[in-house]
């Protein structure tokens, strides 16, 4: 059985801080800030491994990421995953979800691995749109469900869990197919040693447009019907005033501020 996770990078939540917005790309600038795998997809990943570990087969780690993310796709091998392939090529930055996912699927298509299950977050921290599990499906032509917390296989067919506002859903869906996997419905192992040992004899395969058969005018920043419009600074700038006096005192000086402001304060 082939299946594929499809995981991203994104900035590491401790890192907040030193993200930035270049004004003139209105892209995020990721050079430079720590990554982690993106949590959902770590689940989707710890998802496949213990189907791989049920039924057999291999799982392949599919990402679209700058060069510098070949980290986070080793970090999957040593979880366990068989293979990894980096799409990776300055024509693919700025995509939004519309773009990363057919060039995704591009990818996939490219591997020549037929996929028996595709797997993914179902949603990315840093993005949280939700979108990219189902637009997957739609540009490979396959079924597809999102919010999934369980799955299980059986006789050619997927049983799955959907995860609803105040209940559950189950549905069973005929392979091949598109799967979002909802974050927190497993604990992803742990990297061993001898993982990490293993991964270094894993194949590691980067993909750049021109080894892809994609249409130039469906990638990146041009691909995108999703556009940055006009950034704007907010000012976050408060005046301050110093107050002086005992409890009784400070709390006449701050009636009186508040009046002077135009609010009705009740004594």
């Amino acid at each position: 059985m082939n299946i594929f996770v499809c995981i991203k990078p994104v900035p590491d939540p401790e890192k907040y801080g030193m993200l930035a917005i270049d004004r003139d790309t209105k892209r995020l600038i990721r050079e430079g800030i720590p990554t982690i795998v993106n949590p959902a997809d770590k689940n989707a990943l710890e998802a496949a491994l213990q189907i791989k570990e049920m039924v057999g087969g291999k799982v392949i780690v599919v990402s679209m990421a700058p060069l510098f993310s070949q980290d986070k796709l080793k970090e999957c091998l040593a979880m366990g995953a068989d293979e990894a392939y980096l799409l990776s090529d300055p024509a693919f930055g700025g995509a939004d979800t519309y773009s990363t996912s057919y060039t995704l699927a591009k990818g996939i298509e490219k591997t020549g691995i037929e996929p028996d299950l595709v797997l993914a977050g179902n949603v990315s921290a840093d993005g949280a749109t939700s979108h990219v599990p189902s637009q997957l499906g739609e540009w490979l032509g396959l079924p597809h469900i999102s919010n999934i917390d369980t799955i299980s296989i059986d006789d050619g067919a997927a049983k799955v869990r959907k995860k609803m506002d105040e209940n559950y859903i189950n549905y069973k869906i005929k392979l091949p197919a598109v799967i979002g996997i909802t974050i927190g419905t497993n604990k992803p192992r742990l990297i061993s040693a001898m993982g990490v040992i293993r991964a270094k004899n894993k194949p590691l395969t980067v993909f750049a447009r021109d080894d892809l058969d994609v249409d130039s005018e469906l990638i990146g920043m041009i691909g995108s019907p999703t556009q940055a419009g006009e950034l704007h600074s907010v000012d976050v700038e408060r005046q301050a005033e110093e107050l002086n006096g005992n409890p009784a005192e400070l709390a006449e000086q701050i009636i009186s501020i508040l009046k002077r402001n135009g609010i009705s304060v009740k004594n």
